[in-house]
């Protein structure tokens, strides 16, 4: 070995000795944004986290709750009439004044598409009757919804003490938002003319990734100096219909990489399974080979035989599964097998899990199919006639 190739050697060993994590990098992505996180819209598996049940400033995103409050407690032809408190609010806005004249559905598109504070502020006080009115509205669906760790003060999101979410519960929020249909057609819209006391007004959506990456349907972005570039997003590519949020992004670029990378890591990465029929499948082939390993104590001859099912067995299940994974999943059966009569159907015998890269993924409970019957007085009779010496 001459000099210049034991040198090359030695470069190479030493870069994979002190860069280890560029040689062997890990398919999950790295971000800039503080917190974020990409669940499975159906069955609200998260695929990705990274900080996402620290309580953190959420921005404009804030709106995805205001709008789905007006959506749920007003008609949408009602006029609103623009307050001086409503004109005067600051940051971004669609240009309001004092004793403007909007419908609610046009405020509503001024508000996600725009990301109107104005408008957030003058269909707070239209549905709340104030902004406290209004972020008790807030605050009391966010109880309803279990977001145990979301605190509302304002409709628009402008930086104040206590009003904070996690990205994992303003995920959970999207993905109720998005089954109304008046506000996912909204979010999915790239633009609208709106009008304001009459006169038409044409706006554009400020989602980067709406109409300019594939599969993407909504829903809402945000940036304050106190959280930063925040981005809510929802995507669908064939069976797979995900969320992604990045919250504290530090540029408007990093929010949109970062959004990207996890998108495109989690259609990379993932494949919607149905798991349902790989534990029936696989319940089938342990029922066969365990038939006849059960013992009824002091059961009647005239049971029938032992008969199995799981529960819930006829709703499918699916479920986001790494495709690496999918052929290492393992199903553990536990089952007693020692019977005690009588026994009703339904009564749970054991459970089923299945799982992947050694995590519960999937549980069913093991459920007797029949009635098993004690025997009876008679029964016991004839025992005994057959124990008598002839």
């Amino acid at each position: 070995m001459n000099k210049k190739t034991l040198f090359s050697l030695l470069i190479s060993i030493s870069f994979i000795f002190f860069f280890p994590h560029i040689i062997f990098a890990s398919d999950v992505p790295s971000i800039n944004s503080r917190s974020a996180i990409v669940i499975d819209r159906r069955s609200q598996t998260v695929l990705f986290g990274k900080n996402e049940y620290n309580k953190v400033k959420m921005a404009s995103t804030t709106k995805i709750m205001t709008c789905l409050i007006v959506i749920e407690h007003c008609n949408l032809n009602e006029t609103v009439e623009v307050s001086q408190k409503a004109a005067g609010t600051g940051g971004s806005r669609i240009g309001l004044k004092t004793g403007d004249k909007c419908t609610v559905n046009d405020l509503l598109y001024g508000l996600m598409l725009y990301s109107g504070n104005d408008t957030a502020v003058a269909l707070a006080e239209h549905v709340g009757g104030s902004i406290d009115g209004f972020a008790e509205l807030m605050n009391q669906k966010a109880t309803e919804l279990g977001l145990l760790n979301t605190c509302f003060k304002t409709p628009h999101g402008l930086d104040k003490e206590g009003h904070y979410t996690t990205a994992y519960e303003l995920a959970l929020l999207s993905n109720y938002a998005l089954q109304n249909k008046t506000f996912a057609k909204i979010v999915n819209t790239k633009t609208a003319t709106i009008y304001i006391n009459g006169n038409p007004k044409t706006i554009n959506n400020t989602n980067e990734l709406l109409g300019n990456l594939n599969g993407v349907y909504g829903i809402k972005t945000g940036f304050t100096n106190g959280a930063n570039r925040c981005l809510v997003s929802a995507c669908k590519r064939g069976d797979l219909d995900i969320i992604c949020v990045v919250l504290g992004a530090d540029t408007k670029n990093f929010r949109t990489q970062d959004s990207i990378k996890l998108i495109e890591y989690s259609f990379e990465n993932f494949v919607p399974t149905n798991i349902s029929e790989i534990a029936k499948n696989k319940f089938e082939e342990w029922k066969k080979e365990n038939e006849k390993s059960f013992y009824i104590y002091k059961g009647s001859p005239n049971n029938p035989s032992i008969d199995l099912k799981l529960n819930n067995e006829e709703n499918s299940v699916y479920l986001p599964i790494k495709k690496s994974s999918i052929e290492n999943l393992t199903c553990n059966f536990s089952c007693n097998k020692n019977l005690f009569p009588p026994l009703n159907a339904g009564t749970v015998l054991g459970t089923l899990n299945i799982y992947s890269n050694d995590n519960a993924i999937y549980c069913r409970d093991i459920l007797l199919a029949n009635d098993i019957y004690s025997k009876n007085f008679f029964e016991y009779f004839i025992d005994i006639l057959k124990r008598l010496p002839v």
